[in-house]
């Protein structure tokens, strides 16, 4: 399962992590890891919540399209990957 949760383009990814991850915690399948990406639009974290007796989660850095080097094939690539990992 992926859980996306977007904010508006001024609002630090903070904002977004708890709420997703309280998204991630609801899943019905408790059997498998769960995905999630935060984004404002312009910036991107993704977390990966693992289900077990004690729950466990973790961030990723966090990816910029307004840097020079820009993030999105990154971006992109990783959701290919999550892709192919939850189906």
């Amino acid at each position: 399962m992926l859980v996306i949760e977007s904010k508006q383009a001024g609002f630090s990814l903070k904002n977004g992590i708890a709420q997703a991850l309280s998204y991630m915690v609801a899943t019905p399948n408790q059997q498998q890891s769960v995905f999630g990406m935060v984004t404002n639009g312009s910036h991107f974290i993704f977390l990966k919540l693992i289900l077990r007796e004690t729950k466990q989660y973790a961030l990723s850095d966090e990816f910029s399209l307004l840097k020079s080097e820009n993030d999105l094939y990154t971006v992109l690539g990783t959701l290919k990957h999550i892709g192919k990992m939850i189906s």
